[in-house]
């Protein structure tokens, strides 16, 4: 994530609701204790990865199992935000 944590997901998540407001997520979600200028670089480099296992088998009576591995990075500017009423 950027900050030293790591988030490992095992479904796709769930999709955001407005009803949610700021609860956290069920079952794969990040927050962030600190804003990105707190870093050197002003950003946090952020690196997903998704793999995939897929199970195949034609007419022919053929199967196999290939497993794909896709990663992709940026960088992300986080900031703080705080209001008074």
């Amino acid at each position: 994530m950027g900050d030293g944590q790591t988030v490992t997901c095992t479904t796709a998540g769930t999709p955001y609701k407005a009803e949610y407001g700021k609860k956290p997520s069920p079952d794969c979600g990040h927050r962030y204790n600190a804003p990105s200028s707190t870093t050197s670089s002003g950003k946090f480099h952020v690196t997903a990865t998704s793999t995939w296992t897929i199970d195949w088998q034609a007419t022919t009576g053929q199967s196999g199992q290939l497993t794909e591995i896709r990663s992709s990075a940026v960088d992300i500017t986080v900031a703080e935000v705080q209001v008074l009423n």
